[in-house]
């Protein structure tokens, strides 16, 4: 059940940006959906609503976009409260950094393993 529960919320949060880009005529680029919804994850968390869904859809909400948001709250709320206000700058980025980092390190590989074809 767990599967059904992380496939329904991660999938709505894709068709909520889909339907962005496709009721808006294209006046919503992808990049603007990227931010609102690194953003809107990030505020959500915050104000502590986005952790009951984490605790609903366990990975339908933290691989997603939002999940990213949210990562990086929590990291900076967990930084000021142990190194004050230079933490809110460090914490989000010590909180996500074996993401980012998996994400250049897989991007790479896929770089070197497949050769793009030329336009």
């Amino acid at each position: 059940m767990d599967y059904v529960k992380a496939f329904v919320v991660g999938g709505a949060m894709c068709v909520i940006g889909q339907l962005l880009i496709d009721l808006t005529s294209y006046k919503i680029t992808p990049a603007h959906i990227l931010v609102g919804f690194v953003t809107g994850g990030a505020v959500l968390s915050g104000l502590g609503l986005y952790q009951p869904l984490v605790d609903y859809a366990g990975a339908g909400a933290t691989v997603p976009l939002p999940g990213f948001g949210h990562i990086l709250a929590q990291g900076a709320i967990k930084g000021v409260q142990t190194k004050g206000l230079l933490g809110a700058f460090s914490g989000g980025v010590e909180a996500s950094a074996v993401g980012i980092a998996a994400a250049i390190i897989f991007g790479y590989l896929a770089a070197v393993v497949f050769t793009p074809k030329g336009e």
